[in-house]
């Protein structure tokens, strides 16, 4: 399996104290922790995009853009580009300078995102948001891979002889397609032989499945591989403890103020993906992806949802509110004591050498496991260096 870190770069108050991190520092933050999970030998770091509500991800292609200038070897993504809402030449133009920044290290995700304020903000209809998203994913592709392009669609003013500059590092990089609630998402990816990212975070496992399950049944209809056929799951914030009942103590407040926050937004309980599934912290690790236990626990908490999904990537975030030496140590723990525990049961072609879509940048593709008991001391040491 690989690992991805996602940050969609969330800031709202802390639920208990009320403070706020300032933008300049969250941002910051972001790129010192893409800059660790390189060191550490996570595989991916992916931004997410919003353009309402608190948070600061409204360039994801300016943050990319940082992390390709301060990084050297690991994946970059986004998570997602909500392509529903954007000028496809301009997504073409911005992704492929990040591209060619990180020397053919990006691969992204595309969707219609999960918040419905973005449409009013920038004066798209919500009513046509898997128009927007079909016809735009399918002039991006265009744009990626050809040059003196000619094209007409709905939404948007035609284009004759258009080639978008720059072009990607060494031809176009991977589309993934972010799947939370509809079939439409995983329909578009299997007819194009593309994979699909479970957001796998607010409802029951079943409900994600169903759409996992149908993808990987439509893939194969239209003729492709099977074994290319990769899923990336989700998970929510990654939170360890030398216990699971510390875990959960020491998360709780966090937890529970996330779900009034929800909860503030009023939105209509039977609307899927909108609303947690899981009112209580217990419910969210007992039933729930939440990864908060002990490192054993959130490792078995991962095989077993390997077990339903068969999932390739597993991502996961850091909860913002934790001061940043304690990120720190959540991510080399994971790093050091989750990762090669699910690593040797879960085998993946995935960025590996035969994987002939995968960035071709990408320099950490090997068969490589992941660190292994032995590096103790040294990714520890890897995490004090950086905070100094």
């Amino acid at each position: 399996m690989r690992f991805q870190l996602l940050d969609i770069v969330f800031n709202p108050a802390h639920p208990v104290t009320g403070e706020r991190v300032p933008a300049d520092e969250r941002l910051r933050r972001v790129v010192e922790t893409a800059v660790l999970a390189e060191r550490l030998g996570i595989d991916s770091f992916a931004i997410g995009e919003r353009h309402a509500g608190d948070v600061l991800s409204s360039a994801p292609t300016v943050i990319l853009g940082a992390l390709a200038a301060r990084t050297e070897r690991i994946l970059l993504s986004t998570g997602v580009t909500v392509l529903s809402l954007l000028d496809p030449v301009r997504v073409a133009e911005d992704l492929a300078t990040v591209d060619q920044l990180s020397r053919g290290r990006l691969e992204i995700v595309i969707g219609k995102g999960n918040e419905v304020l973005q449409y009013p903000i920038l004066g798209r209809d919500i009513r046509l948001q898997y128009e927007y998203l079909e016809e735009n994913y399918l002039l991006l592709r265009r744009l990626l891979s050809e040059e003196d392009v000619t094209w007409t669609g709905r939404h948007r003013p035609p284009l004759e002889h258009a080639t978008t500059l720059p072009r990607p590092f060494d031809g176009p990089f991977r589309i993934w397609h972010g799947s939370a609630t509809s079939t439409f998402a995983v329909d578009l990816a299997a007819r194009w032989g593309d994979p699909i990212f479970s957001a796998n975070a607010l409802q029951p496992r079943e409900a994600y499945r169903e759409l996992i399950d149908r993808y990987r049944e439509h893939y194969i209809a239209h003729g492709h591989d099977p074994a290319t056929a990769y899923v990336g799951a989700g998970s929510g914030t990654l939170f360890i403890a030398d216990t699971t009942e510390q875990a959960i103590e020491q998360y709780r407040p966090l937890y529970e103020g996330q779900v009034r926050a929800a909860d503030r937004r009023r939105h209509d309980p039977a609307a899927r993906g909108k609303v947690t599934s899981f009112r209580s912290i217990e419910e969210a690790v007992d039933h729930g992806p939440a990864l908060v236990g002990s490192p054993e626990r959130i490792a078995e908490k991962i095989l077993d949802y390997h077990r339903a999904y068969g999932h390739d990537v597993q991502s996961f975030s850091l909860n913002h509110h934790l001061e940043p030496g304690h990120q720190d140590e959540q991510l080399a723990r994971f790093a050091e004591e989750v990762i090669p525990l699910v690593r040797r049961e879960t085998p993946t072609t995935l960025w590996g050498p035969t994987d002939t879509g995968r960035a071709k940048g990408f320099t950490a593709a090997g068969d490589t496991v992941g660190p292994t008991s032995g590096d103790a001391d040294r990714r520890w040491q890897t995490v004090a260096h950086h905070r100094a």
